[in-house]
This record gives C-alpha cells, sequence and structure tokens, in this order.
C-alpha cells in the first residue's frame, strides 16, 4: 500500500485586515504516485472544452460560459477515488480576539492551518505539502509552517512532512482544483448567491456531498471534509 501523499493547499481571506469576514484553508490530496495520472485528466478537460492546457482554473472564472467545464471538474473529483478534500473555514474573523490569547494574528494563522492538516495527517505516511501563498512574506511563512506542523505532530526529524514548498497554481493541476473547491466553500459560506453559474457549482457540490457545506462533516469524512471553525471566546458565549 502506498503510504506517500501529496497536498495542495490554498487560502482564502487570510490577512487580519482584509474587510472579508469569513476565511477558509484548504487541500486537495493524492497518493504521489497518481499525481501526474490526475493532473494528465485534468489538462484532457481542459483540451475538451476548448481551453490551452496553460488555461488557469480559478473560482472567479466561473461564468455561464465555461459552467459545464467547471461541473466536469467538480465530477471528476467525485469519481476519482485517489482525490480528497479537506476545508477549514473561519465564519467571523471580526470576532477574533488575538490579545486575550496573548497570541499575534500569524500564530493563529499557523495553528489553524494545522488544524486543517491535522484531520489528514498519518504518523506512518509521508507527504510533501505545495502551497500557493500569495502575500510578501512567503518564504518565511512557509518555513515557519513547516516547523509547526513537524512540532504538532511529534516529526522532529521531518520523516512524516518531507517537504512544505510553495508553488504558483498555474503551474499545478491539482492546485488549481483546490482553488476552486475552496472558492465554492467560502462562497456559500459567505451566503452569496448572485451569480447563476457559481449557484450551479455549489448545487453539484451538495449533491455530490450530501451536505450544505456550511456545518462541519464527521471528522472522519475522507472525501469532502468540512470544519467549521468557532473560536473559544464565541463558543463560550452561545
Amino acid at each position: 500500500m502506498n503510504n506517500d501523499y501529496n497536498i495542495y493547499c490554498d487560502e482564502s481571506c487570510h490577512l487580519e485586515n482584509d474587510h472579508q469576514d469569513v476565511m477558509v484553508l484548504g487541500g486537495v490530496w493524492c497518493p504521489t504516485e497518481k499525481v501526474r495520472e490526475i493532473s494528465k485528466n485534468l489538462r484532457a478537460i481542459k483540451i475538451n472544452h476548448g481551453f490551452k492546457t496553460s488555461f488557469e482554473v480559478k473560482w472567479t472564472k466561473v461564468s455561464p460560459a465555461k459552467v459545464q467545464f467547471y461541473l466536469d471538474l467538480i465530477d471528476y473529483f467525485f469519481d476519482n477515488v485517489d482525490l480528497h478534500f479537506r476545508a477549514l473555514v473561519v465564519p467571523d474573523k471580526s470576532k477574533l480576539n488575538h490579545e486575550s490569547f496573548k497570541q499575534s494574528h500569524d500564530d493563529w494563522y499557523y495553528k489553524m492551518y494545522f488544524d486543517m492538516l491535522k484531520t489528514i495527517l498519518e504518523p506512518h505516511a509521508t507527504y510533501r505539502i505545495y502551497i500557493d501563498i500569495k502575500d510578501t512574506r512567503s518564504g518565511k511563512k512557509i518555513r515557519k509552517l513547516h516547523d509547526v506542523l513537524c512540532n504538532n505532530m511529534y516529526d522532529f526529524s521531518k520523516d512524516i512532512i518531507q517537504r512544505v514548498q510553495m508553488v504558483k497554481s498555474h503551474e499545478s493541476e491539482i492546485l488549481q482544483l483546490t482553488d476552486l473547491l475552496i472558492g465554492a466553500v467560502s462562497y456559500i459560506n459567505r451566503g452569496q448567491f448572485l451569480s447563476a453559474a457559481k449557484r450551479k457549482i455549489n448545487n453539484r457540490l451538495k449533491e455530490r456531498t450530501g451536505y450544505e457545506l456550511t456545518k462541519s462533516t464527521l471528522l472522519r469524512e475522507e472525501k469532502f471534509n468540512i470544519l467549521i471553525w468557532r473560536a473559544k471566546e464565541i463558543e463560550e458565549q452561545q
């Protein structure tokens, strides 16, 4: 049994003062030995719809003219047993109180990344994590994230999490798929329904998952796993 996996991660509205309440961190993972085959299949879907293989799949590009293309990508994800998705959704960043917990926003960000990934990671497997980080401190954040993940896994020699590396989304078909799924989850958790094309994508996700996508799934849900994260101070008030 293959125990080597690649995880392709992306993030939406993770900055502290970006005037967006909902934050999503997420990742698509698959066995390392399947990456080439999956990437080839995703490029074939592009070609079948008249796109060049260099066309970059992004949630922001979903439109009525392209909706069937994006639906086909969603169906490919669900029909491929080797592909899995996990997302952590923070419904309202404005309610965070970092000062009370003696932490910076960056400290909290790394904790959230671990919370998103910990359900994926197994102690007897190895992982290479590829992240599309878009801000100016990407290199430093990658190194820090690798250290935080390994320390939380007691993986001090980095035998389990072997690599955490930046990658540009246009270089990875699977990372583009991650962007699409994160965008869809983020869209529905913001309560945004203005785009008919994006509603069709979200309806297909609901149909294929059996979930509303605004509540946490079971912890061991392996195909499409969602955690709606609530800060402790919020939970104590409810």
